[in-house]
């Protein structure tokens, strides 16, 4: 039997059925008969927070997060307090996701580095780790993570999207890379040519549905069961078996996120 997958990133409240009144009771069911196991329900905004503590609560294969997406418009932008006070949780298993975006957000954007740093300083607080978004801001975001000390919790970098060196700089700082649906797409080489070299005990796979289906559902959208596409490209580039990477990913998941009970 293959190991069961973890689906170590994705949106549960975002997907166009849960949105339009279906049950998210149906997505973990599908992902299940997927072989996946586990999912890690990831916070944009903190406002989602109670009905993201009620799918962990529902559904003990469902873990979450908390935190705000740096691409995100606060109406009013949370201090530390603001951000302990939701993701002191017990439900809740990781900060973020947080980081920096030069891709989607311009001008001065010293207010998104400041989001960043309070994030981290609150998963230092709670011990828990980080889940990092990380895209056009390479240097800013390795600065950052160095300054506030952020290895004292770890964390993974989700979605990576930069190149092995990215990927070595993030590993001696003792984070994790998780790789969603874009290591399948043939223009990702740099993407590709990083997976192929990260450190099994350090790998994750993720869909970050609804966004990013993988190669042979490109184009739809993306959904938590869809995360077998991307751990078993992630084998075949590898040259190993597709047992050995999903019991590998599934071990590592559960060493990052250590508020994680598996069942």
């Amino acid at each position: 039997m293959v190991p069961q997958l973890v689906d170590s990133h994705c949106h549960l409240n975002l997907l166009s059925a849960v949105r339009h009144g279906a049950d998210v009771r149906e997505v973990i069911a599908e992902a299940a008969n997927e072989g996946i196991g586990h999912l890690l329900c990831v916070s944009v905004e903190l406002d989602d927070s109670p009905l993201l503590r009620a799918y962990a609560q529902r559904f003990p294969q469902v873990f979450i997060s908390a935190g705000l997406h740096p691409n995100h418009d606060a109406k009013k932008e949370p201090d530390e307090a603001a951000i302990v006070a939701v993701a002191a949780a017990p439900e809740v298993v990781a900060i973020g996701e947080t980081g920096l975006d030069y891709f989607r957000s311009e001008g001065d954007l010293a207010w998104q580095q400041e989001r960043f740093r309070r994030h981290i300083r609150v998963a230092r607080t709670l011990k828990k780790p980080l889940i990092i978004h990380s895209r056009e801001a390479r240097k800013d975001t390795l600065r950052i993570l160095r300054e506030e000390r952020a290895g004292e919790v770890g964390g993974v970098m989700h979605c990576f999207v930069e190149d092995w060196d990215t990927a070595r700089d993030a590993l001696e700082l003792g984070f994790y890379i998780s790789f969603s649906g874009i290591v399948t797409y043939k223009n990702a080489e740099q993407v590709q040519h990083a997976a192929a070299r990260v450190p099994l005990d350090r790998l994750l796979v993720e869909t970050d549905s609804p966004y990013l289906a993988p190669v042979p559902r490109r184009g739809r959208e993306n959904h938590p069961g869809f995360v077998h596409f991307v751990a078993e490209y992630l084998a075949t580039l590898r040259d190993m078996e597709i047992e050995a990477l999903s019991a590998a990913t599934t071990d590592n998941f559960f060493r990052l996120f250590q508020h994680a009970a598996r069942i």
